[in-house]
């Protein structure tokens, strides 16, 4: 158990950010149970199979959260009991007054006519209810801004995030021996990595990430995905008292937003079995020295602190005792992984680098690249 109260650091953090009625449009998508067809790729693709069976609730639930659309949701059974009020009427005036049998044909017919209008009335309602639903989902979509990580196909509204994780992912997922592991995502943002992480069959996944924000958004994907995956509202330091280790950790895009990174890797390396594993990525200077840069402002972030050389960087891993060091992957970062997109608000890698040197940051720093480290 936490040595603090997990459940009022978890309230200050959602007040502070005043997101309590996103959680509550959320949790009412969530309690809509929609049956989906789930994709997960480099594209995370969502989209329905809901039929009418939970007509009748539907319209109740959207009726009291008052979507304002100008429909009139006419419950299904107002319709049976006026088609059997009318069936009932139309046998009664067969049976007292004398009709030919064309009559009869004629009223049958008649019968068979408003059982269709009826049936054709309710699919035409089912619809108005879907696209009801589907009008909430782009309207959360659109206030769940900015999308950082992604990307993701939501009944056909594609998210093109700001990062495309796809290439991340990629870089790492030959890497990932996590099946029947229990897995930590330290920094996991909006949960695209866990999700990707869920076709190799780990045994748990538990993301750390302390922006409540971010779990809106991992609430939203996650009421129509219907994951186990636990996000816990908290940070890297909070490892040092949670009550689990783990086979493996993923923390990518997080040390070098840390004061003390060696500290950190400590942390980290407390936090697995013995024999487990941790694949972190970092920002990295080329250079064949041991040495990092600390600038007061890198790439328009002022929240970098220290950026190493890849040799500083292994020399960091040993002090927290890690072992097994392996290099598995370089990359520099273009605008086909980091782009502006009407997803984000604000800017993006564009606005980062030298418009006269795309090779340099805005501050003249060489320009983003990472490194990508497995360790054990």
């Amino acid at each position: 158990m936490f040595i603090h109260n997990n459940k009022k650091i978890i309230s200050q953090k959602i007040k502070a950010k005043n997101i309590a009625p996103l959680m509550e449009r959320i949790e009412f998508l969530r309690e809509q149970d929609l049956d989906c067809k789930i994709e997960i790729k480099d594209i995370i693709k969502i989209d329905s199979i809901q039929d009418s069976t939970n007509l009748d609730s539907t319209i109740e639930s959207i009726k009291l959260h008052s979507m304002n659309l100008n429909t009139d949701f006419t419950i299904k059974q107002d319709y049976a009991i006026s088609n059997k009020a009318q069936n009932s009427t139309l046998k009664d005036s067969v049976k007292r007054n004398p009709i030919t049998q064309v009559s009869k044909e004629s009223a049958i017919k008649n019968l068979a006519t408003q059982d269709s209008t009826i049936t054709q009335t309710l699919h035409k309602q089912n619809k108005q209810i879907k696209s009801s639903l589907y009008f909430e989902i782009k309207n959360l979509l659109l206030d769940l801004k900015p999308w950082r990580k992604g990307p993701f196909e939501i009944f056909s509204n594609l998210v093109k995030s700001e990062w495309n994780s796809s290439i991340k992912f990629n870089i790492l997922k030959n890497h990932l021996n996590i099946k029947d592991k229990v897995v930590a995502d330290i920094g996991c943002n909006n949960g695209y990595y866990m999700f990707r992480m869920l076709p190799f069959a780990p045994k748990e996944i538990i993301g750390f990430e302390p922006s409540a924000f971010y779990k809106c958004q991992f609430d939203f994907l996650n009421s129509f995905i219907k994951s186990e995956i636990k996000f816990e509202l908290l940070g890297l330091e909070d490892l040092e008292i949670y009550d689990k280790k783990f086979d493996f950790i993923t923390c990518l895009g997080v040390l070098y937003h840390r004061t003390n990174p060696i500290d950190c890797l400590k942390i980290l390396k407390n936090s697995l079995h013995k024999n487990g594993e941790i694949i972190i990525d970092s920002l990295f200077i080329d250079s064949d020295d041991d040495i990092v840069l600390s600038p007061l402002s890198y790439a328009k972030m002022k929240n970098v602190y220290f950026i190493p050389s890849i040799k500083a960087l292994k020399n960091w891993l040993n002090r927290a005792n890690f072992k097994n060091i392996e290099i598995i992957g370089i990359k520099k970062t273009d605008f086909s992984e980091q782009r502006q997109t009407e997803w984000i608000n604000g800017e993006s890698l564009n606005d980062f680098l030298n418009p006269n040197d795309i090779n340099k940051t805005i501050e003249g720093y060489p320009a983003p690249q990472r490194v990508y480290i497995k360790a054990s």
